[in-house]
């Protein structure tokens, strides 16, 4: 007789095939993931894994906050893009530093200023809060510090192999040149530089910026020409039946040369419909929800994983997939890509746009079946 506690779990079976898993199990990580246990019969061979949560990354605790990533280390085959998330609690600065990489950022809950100072002398000083960006490319010196509420950030650079241990520190950089360097680069005293940093900061506590007026330096070089924030929540979706897409590109967000994105929430039912994007890698980030997205590789070859809150997936470039609500609230999810421009090719517009014979005999199908397919793109359907 099979043990009551074992039926309201997922198993590996289907039907007559399978069988009751009654052995050692993480049984938390088998109801976050019903699709690995018994994926669906459309699944076949083997896919290498497409799925990393954030919640399995080691978290570094420093004063004031902390911070975790999933770069190609977690997810080797996340080879284009790498991900960070940080808190920093009120006041906490994420010190004055650089990447050799770009760094795109979304803000999940709280606010922050952010400044910068490019290669001209153009300074940069402002706020961002929830839903939206900030953009800084590559060996742009910059800046984070949380507002009264803290803030907690999503941070996405264009290189897999990134890692957020590695950054160029000013406190570091300080620290490793000999002070009689310093004092004659700066015109600082050794008494002056009697309390610099021996090692870097990195994450350290600090007072609530006052008003963002009166913390702005007027540079004789101006501002940056192009604003490194978006509103990336502000912009007007596009409605669809089975939810909603905010594209964020080099189109609408000129400082993004390299990494563009999407956000897309998909209510209750709804389906991020069968696609494929034609020029990059997509790095996903979950921020609510609960759904699943399969995932086509070619010669027969399918996978389906499912997603919740703080799980990243990949999908390789031209892989053909699609992502489904499974809950009952709306699954929301960013989509991003190292590339400035956003591209995908939806498999319904192909079909449509294709003489519809051709895709009839294709798919041993009625014509009128074909005919009946939108021209336009529909992202998510229902």
């Amino acid at each position: 007789m099979t043990d009551p506690t074992l039926q309201d779990l997922p198993q590996p079976r289907r039907g007559h095939d399978g069988g009751i898993d009654t052995g050692p199990r993480n049984v938390e990580l088998d109801r976050q993931n019903p699709d690995l246990i018994t994926p669906p019969e459309t699944d076949h061979g083997t896919v290498p894994n497409l799925k990393f949560s954030f919640s399995m990354a080691h978290t570094r605790i420093e004063e004031g906050g902390w911070t975790r990533e999933v770069t190609q280390r977690e997810l080797p085959i996340a080879t284009t893009l790498a991900g960070v998330d940080m808190k920093l609690n009120p006041g906490t600065y994420r010190e004055l530093h650089w990447h050799k990489q770009a760094e795109w950022a979304y803000v999940l809950e709280g606010s922050c200023r952010i400044g910068a100072v490019d290669q001209e002398g153009r300074n940069f000083l402002d706020e961002v809060s929830e839903g939206d960006l900030w953009f800084f490319p590559k060996g742009i010196p910059h800046y984070i510090q949380a507002l009264d509420k803290g803030v907690e950030f999503l941070l996405v650079f264009d290189d897999g192999d990134f890692s957020e241990n590695s950054t160029f520190m000013v406190s570091d950089f300080f620290a490793h040149t000999p002070k009689s360097v310093l004092g004659k680069n700066f015109g600082w005293t050794p008494e002056q530089m009697q309390r610099l940093p021996e090692k870097e900061k990195y994450i350290f506590g600090g007072q609530v910026p006052p008003a963002l007026e009166s913390d702005r330096v007027v540079s004789p070089s101006g501002d940056v020409p192009r604003t490194f924030k978006h509103r990336m929540r502000a912009q007007p979706a596009m409605q669809f039946p089975g939810g909603s897409v905010r594209i964020t590109d080099s189109s609408v967000f000129a400082a993004a040369t390299t990494i563009s994105a999407a956000l897309v929430e998909i209510e209750p039912g709804g389906l991020r419909e069968l696609h494929w994007h034609p020029t990059d890698d997509e790095w996903q980030y979950y921020i609510s929800g609960f759904g699943r997205m399969g995932v086509f590789a070619a010669s027969g070859l399918a996978r389906t994983f499912n997603f919740q809150a703080g799980d990243v997936g990949y999908v390789p470039f031209a892989y053909g997939h699609y992502v489904e609500n499974l809950g009952n609230e709306p699954l929301v999810f960013l989509e991003m890509f190292r590339n400035p421009r956003f591209e995908d090719i939806s498999a319904t517009q192909w079909l449509a746009n294709t003489p519809p014979q051709v895709g009839a005999d294709t798919l041993n199908v009625p014509r009128s079946m074909i005919e009946a397919l939108p021209k336009d793109k529909h992202p998510i359907v229902r």
